[in-house]
């Protein structure tokens, strides 16, 4: 049998000129080079490895001496006529690995003494490309992906027992992935610099109420609400413990039973905040959003607050769906009430936001977050004057895994927070708007957890901000927003609305609130 690159020889396996001579302290069994084995090639039992006085690797294993496998232009071996070595070259010296042949090829085995990968120094690692040797140029005739290469001729590439297939990189190997995708790779285009944040589970502080049932909920509010007089603690009970998906359903649960409209009989037995608040409780999260949107632009002035708490909390697929409801309740696109209701760079940033274009994409490109930075530091701090739209691109187009980044590659840079380079670069409702976006972003619960403290602070309340935030996060995070209250504020988010509140107001707002830190 011959193997391209060997030419054939009768019998064993004997140099022939041009073959295989062997070299002054190279591979010198017996005179004659290769021993010869009955049978020809591959030797028998006892032929290849050599006997005591041949060739043994020494301790240490693979990688051979200096001087070993030099790549040569063309693979390996690229010579014609046979496998002569290389001044430095095959023969390795002590301390190479022993091969074992095998039928159709040459296939290193884990044999005593020979190659055995080794996770530390001295372990064979591949390099990136086609299996093939380090340094070996994956062209053709090279080790194992060609005729003239090393392993079966012309076919598959041979693998290293336990090591990965040919052409698969290994962990840690210089130039593959990172093992821990959580670390910032700094200089680096790989796109997933930073992990996704890890799911902490359900954050909300209503659950489902086990084995609700629409139709005995339905007559519970109805006895609440027939006769004289009105029993609220039954109605706060009722709804504080549903959630939306569950408290929904009663409106028309309600118009079936009793062909009546369960909000037309709530607004006529109760009055002031808790009225407006038990009807808040009875909307779905999309319908409120609008209707507070649309309170928010409505009459005189405008709550530019409002319009920008809920434009830059809620997802893509949220404000996609206010649009729509907005448009059919209330004749008008959201976009247009916004534009016919605010001027200048913060109707700009609140079209931006009621687009629902966000990049939603998790994995961050931290080579990016540099550049972003880098122009926001350019639009801003480093220039007469400031360009809002740079910021606007930026803060409203980037992801919010991707604008953290910036953010942090941003106080690195000019050593500032981003917000307070805003402060002093912008004034009035784009200033205030701006670093709303950056606050909600950076830390939601804390951005939520601000807008409470304020709505209550000082004398008076801020009751439409104090129902909206506790009814629409009471099943989105409302126990990281009382964590960050605690941790900010020194004292619960339960004991800041019992002392700001009365009555059966207060009673349904700490329900929703979940209980005390």
């Amino acid at each position: 049998m011959s193997y391209p690159g060997y030419p054939p020889q009768s019998g064993a396996y004997p140099p022939q000129a041009g073959g295989y001579p062997p070299q002054q302290g190279a591979y010198p069994p017996q005179a004659g080079g290769y021993p010869p084995a009955a049978g020809g090639y591959p030797p028998q039992a006892g032929g290849y490895p050599p006997q005591a006085g041949g060739y043994p690797p020494a301790a240490g294993g693979y990688p051979s001496a200096a001087g070993g496998y030099p790549p040569q232009a063309g693979g390996y071996p690229g010579q014609a006529g046979g496998f002569p070595p290389q001044a430095g070259g095959f023969p390795p010296q002590a301390g190479g690995y022993q091969p074992q042949p095998a039928a159709g090829g040459y296939q290193p085995q884990p044999a005593a003494g020979g190659y055995q990968p080794q996770p530390g120094a001295g372990g064979y690692q591949p390099q990136p490309g086609a299996g093939g040797y380090p340094s070996m140029p994956p062209a053709g005739g090279s080790w194992g992906g060609a005729p003239a290469g090393y392993g079966t001729p012309g076919g598959a590439q041979q693998g290293y027992p336990g090591g990965p297939a040919p052409g698969q990189p290994m962990p840690n190997y210089p130039g593959a992935p990172a093992t821990n995708p959580t670390m910032p790779v700094y200089g680096s285009n790989a796109p997933s610099a930073q992990a996704p944040a890890i799911s902490k589970g359900y954050r909300g502080s209503i659950k489902d109420f086990p084995g609700a049932d629409p139709l005995r909920d339905v007559e519970v509010l109805r006895k609440a609400m027939k006769g004289f007089g009105t029993d609220e603690s039954a109605i706060i009970e009722l709804l504080g413990s549903r959630t939306n998906k569950q408290r929904v359903p009663l409106v028309a649960g309600y118009k079936t039973t009793y062909g009546k409209d369960l909000f037309h009989d709530l607004k006529s037995e109760l009055t002031g905040n808790f009225e407006k608040l038990v009807l808040a409780t009875l909307m779905t999260p999309v319908h409120f959003d609008a209707s507070e949107l649309r309170e928010a632009i409505k009459g005189a002035g405008t709550d530019e607050a409002c319009l920008i708490e809920i434009l830059s909390s809620r997802s893509n697929a949220e404000i996609r769906e206010i649009n729509q409801v907005y448009k059919s309740e209330y004749g008008k696109t959201l976009e247009d009430a916004i534009i016919n209701d605010t001027s200048g760079h913060f109707r700009r940033l609140l079209v931006s936001l009621s687009q629902g274009n966000r990049d939603e994409r998790e994995t961050v490109d931290v080579s990016i977050a540099k550049q972003d930075a880098q122009k926001l530091y350019a639009a801003g701090e480093n220039k007469v004057g400031t360009d809002e739209s740079q910021f606007n691109a930026i803060l409203c187009a980037r992801s919010k895994p991707h604008l953290r980044a910036v953010f942090h590659e941003y106080q690195q840079m000019c050593g500032r927070d981003i917000e307070k380079s805003i402060g002093r670069e912008m004034s009035g409702h784009v200033e205030d708007g701006m670093v709303a976006v950056v606050k909600c972003i950076k830390n939601t619960a804390a951005y939520f957890a601000e807008r409470l403290h304020k709505a209550m602070q000082g004398a008076g309340t801020n009751d439409t901000t104090l129902m909206r935030i506790m009814v629409s996060r009471s099943e989105v995070d409302m126990l990281d927003i009382r964590q960050e209250y605690k941790r900010i504020y020194g004292k619960s988010l339960y004991t800041a609305i019992s002392g700001d509140t009365s009555g059966d107001y207060k009673k349904l707002l700490l329900k929703l609130c979940g209980g005390s830190d």
